[in-house]
Order: C-alpha cells, then sequence, then structure tokens
C-alpha cells in the first residue's frame, strides 16, 4: 500500500477488492513500529483486537454478507481525550484513573459505524489545555518535519502520525485550535466544525470544544465530516443540515467571494515573519483565482472575552470527576483550584458575556466580508519541549508561546464558527506554516469549496515530511 494514499483512496481499494483490511493495517502498523520510538506520537495501542476486527471485515467483504461503510478497512487513531467503549483513556495524565470506558463517545461510535478501524490512541498535552503535545506521563511528542519541534497541541500525537504516514487520518478535537493548530505546524487540513455540527453526549467546555479529524487532502476532511455530523435529537444544540453531502462540495466552484485578511491581533502579539508571509502569499493566490481580498487592520476578536473564556475552560475541569487532582501537572492543578474558585453566577455571567460578544464579531460575515484569512498561529513550530518546561516554570500564567499560538484560533471557539487551517506555506527552514480560514455560520460547505479550489492551485498533499522517508 502506498503509505500516502488518501482515505478515500484506500476505503475505495478495500470495497473494490484490490487490497484487503488486513494490508492495509499491516502497512499502518509498520510504519508505527518504524517511526514512533522517534516521534512518540502513539501512546496506547490495541494490535490484537484491530487485526481480529480487520481480519473479520475481510472475510464480510469477500463473501459479500455485508455492503462496508463508506471507510471500511481503514484504520485511524483516536486522540486520548475521547472516549472509545472498551479502551482504557488518560488524558495525558498520571492523575487519570485505571480501567476501561463503559461507552464511546459519540464520535468514536460514529466512525465505528463508518467503518473505520479503531486503532491506538494518540498523544495530548494533559487534559487537552495547552497547544503542544507534551505531558509528564507519555513525554514530548515531534514533529515529522523537524523532531526537534513541536507538531503542535493538543492533537498534535494525530498530526505527528498522519505527517509521517502511519495513518492516512486521525481523530482529533479542538477546543480552542487544537485540530487547526497542530494541522499547521505538521502541514495538514486541519477543519474545526461549527457548534453542534458533531453531535456530543456533553461538548466539551460548555460547547467551546467540538470534535473532527487531521487529513492530507481536503476530500478526506469533508468525507469525514460526512461520516461524524448529523443531527442529534437527543442534544441541545444542532447545527442546520447541509444542503448536500460536505464531500460533494469537493472541486465546486465557491463563486467570486470577499476575502478579508487580517494579520493584526488583538492580544497585541507580533507575527513572525514565516506566518505574515503565508497569509499574504494567500491573498496573492485568492486574487489569481478572482477573488476580492482586502485588509482588514484590526482583528475582528474582542479580547474582552478573553477573561469570560477562561472561566469556562477552568470550570471545564470538572468534565473529569474521578481524577486524582494531586498527581496532576502544575498547571492543570492551578487551574483546576481556578475553576473551584469560580462560583455558578460567574459561569452564567461568563456565558452571558460571550454570546453578546460573539454576536458583534458574527455579524461581519456576509456584510464587510465572506470569509475571514489569518495565519493559523502566529509563530513556527516551536522547540519541542520549551512550553511545558515554560509552563512548569509559571503554572500560575498562560506561557507567551502558547498564547502566540492561540491569538487567531480560540475566537472561533468562542464563537462556534467553522473555520479551517491549509499548508499553504513553507518557511524557509522547510517547515509547514498554515494559513486559517474562517467561514460565517455554519457554513463548512464554503469552506470546502475554497480549500478544494486552493488545494488545486497550489498542491500540498505530495510533500512529505523528512522523518516520513528516513
Amino acid at each position: 500500500m502506498e503509505m500516502f494514499a488518501s482515505a478515500v483512496e484506500i476505503a475505495s481499494a478495500v470495497r473494490g477488492k484490490v487490497i484487503s483490511p488486513v494490508e492495509v493495517l499491516d502497512a499502518c502498523l509498520a510504519q508505527v513500529d518504524k517511526l514512533n520510538p522517534e516521534l512518540n506520537a502513539v501512546i496506547w495501542r490495541n494490535d490484537e483486537e484491530v487485526r481480529a476486527e480487520a481480519q473479520a471485515l475481510a472475510d464480510a467483504i469477500v463473501s459479500g454478507v455485508v455492503e462496508p461503510g463508506p471507510f471500511a478497512g481503514v484504520p485511524i487513531p483516536v486522540k486520548d481525550l475521547t472516549s472509545v467503549e472498551g479502551w482504557p483513556i488518560t488524558y495525558g495524565s498520571n492523575g487519570a484513573p485505571p480501567g476501561t470506558s463503559s461507552e464511546g463517545d459519540l464520535v468514536s461510535e460514529n466512525l465505528r459505524a463508518a467503518g473505520f478501524l479503531l486503532c491506538g490512541r494518540t498523544n495530548t498535552p494533559e487534559f487537552g489545555t495547552i497547544t503542544v503535545t507534551e505531558n509528564d506521563r507519555y513525554g514530548i511528542t515531534r514533529n515529522p518535519w523537524d523532531p526537534h519541534r513541536s507538531p503542535g497541541g493538543s492533537s498534535g500525537g494525530a498530526a505527528a502520525a498522519v505527517a509521517a504516514g502511519m495513518f492516512p487520518l486521525a481523530h482529533g478535537s479542538d477546543g480552542g485550535g487544537s485540530i487547526r493548530i497542530p494541522a499547521s505546524c505538521c502541514g495538514l487540513v486541519g477543519l474545526k466544525p461549527s457548534r453542534g455540527r458533531v453531535a456530543a453526549r456533553v461538548p466539551g467546555w460548555l460547547g467551546m470544544s467540538t470534535e473532527g479529524a487531521l487529513c492530507r487532502t481536503v476530500a478526506d476532511a469533508a468525507a469525514v465530516l460526512d461520516c461524524i455530523s448529523g443531527p442529534d435529537p437527543l442534544s441541545w444544540d444542532n447545527a442546520p443540515a447541509p444542503e448536500r453531502p460536505f464531500a460533494a462540495e469537493v472541486g465546486v466552484s465557491p463563486g467570486r467571494l470577499r476575502f478579508a485578511l487580517c494579520v493584526t491581533s488583538a492580544l497585541g502579539i507580533a507575527i513572525d515573519p514565516a506566518p505574515l508571509a503565508a497569509v499574504e502569499a494567500a491573498g496573492r493566490l485568492l486574487e489569481g483565482l478572482g477573488h476580492e481580498v482586502v485588509i482588514v487592520e484590526e482583528d475582528v476578536f474582542d479580547p474582552v472575552a478573553i477573561g469570560p473564556f477562561l472561566n469556562v475552560v477552568n470550570t471545564g475541569y470538572a468534565d473529569y470527576p474521578d481524577v486524582d487532582w494531586t498527581k496532576v501537572e502544575p498547571y492543570n492543578a492551578a487551574g483546576y483550584a481556578a475553576g473551584q474558585a469560580v462560583n455558578g453566577l460567574s459561569v452564567v455571567r461568563s456565558l452571558h458575556e460571550l454570546r453578546l460578544s460573539s454576536r458583534q464579531v458574527v455579524a461581519r460575515w456576509g456584510r464587510d466580508f465572506d470569509v475571514l484569512v489569518t495565519p493559523t498561529i502566529t509563530i513556527e513550530p516551536p522547540v519541542a519541549g520549551a512550553v511545558l518546561a515554560e509552563i512548569h516554570a509559571h503554572p500560575e500564567a498562560p506561557p507567551a508561546t502558547a498564547l502566540a499560538m492561540v491569538a487567531f484560533t480560540a475566537a472561533y471557539n468562542i464563537t462556534g464558527q467553522p473555520a479551517v487551517s491549509l499548508p499553504l506555506y513553507w518557511s524557509e527552514a522547510g517547515l509547514p506554516v498554515g494559513v486559517q480560514f474562517v467561514g460565517g455560520p455554519w457554513q463548512e460547505s464554503l469552506l470546502i469549496r475554497i480549500a478544494s479550489q486552493l488545494e488545486e492551485a497550489s498542491p500540498w498533499s505530495d510533500r512529505r515530511a523528512p522523518v516520513s522517508s528516513s
């Protein structure tokens, strides 16, 4: 099997009996054996169990007794923040409870229903609360483009595994940029769906967090979204259904649009030359495709939302009731203590303020522009291990490096808008630099059209990280 084939291509080959699920799985696991000792992307494996599932699926396909799902036979690892029935889950923490999950989160159930072979767990920072994938339990995950650098976080294990060619795609989640940031650091497509698009029994961070995937192609990102999204009659919040499947939007012209480029951070954070050049190059590419491009001098994000957002994040530790808080890392212990100090009235007031602030932000889409374009992160991927050391030294405050990585992403977890990071630029050091595209409410279909147009105009999927070919 070609190790950088897309998930859509692999699934088609499995359905056509060109390759068996067992062969696909064995090829992926061989890459994990080869590359994971250096990258530390995968931290738990279920090889025996998943091989049995692959063999059973192969037998069923040959006999014709089942209709294969859209991704039947495609292996996918699951981030260590999302439960899978019968699997252990540690949240990257020494304080995690023992045992296994009695039920899976809805996203893992939907992935299994689509035919994916759920295959091991990827690393994450403890509880997913920082922008790199480093923790005291499993250690540092490294970037396949340069192992001295971080793949970002919190879905950094997922991104490193995909960029290295261990898997064609990987599950991830995004509460402040945790899909888009590692996509930028690792040269991948990272789509954060709208709030309510991907159902959860209890959405993380009071609805600020959502589930998704790290992919190499836009077609994979769209097809996976079709599998994990959809109305949930038991949920409090549901995004409106798309007019047609997201996969059908790939290759469809988005029409002439108004793109607003913003390279001014509301937090006053300077942008490094490579991310700045990436946005400028994206603007030229969009103009060449016939779109209108303007510069927005001020960030659309209102920094007054930072305090209420942090209240939501800190009270989000309530999502982990069985954790031994005496064994967690210092910055999460500080966050847990801060969450305990927030009373119920403050949480309600924080959500009230975030909703009002969001209305002012979101009103600009369709009025001032159609799509906002920003750096995904304001720096190149940081040195591996640096951010964890930085935050351990001062656990009471967010490290400057982490703030530089979320300056343009967290706002759209607050507003609930869809956003995607695309690998449109590589720095002089040979590192990928993502560009973020933010759509209006529930406009994943438009973002997929734009992303596929840009993918055709400036292809990236043939680029290979050095570690993947070592």
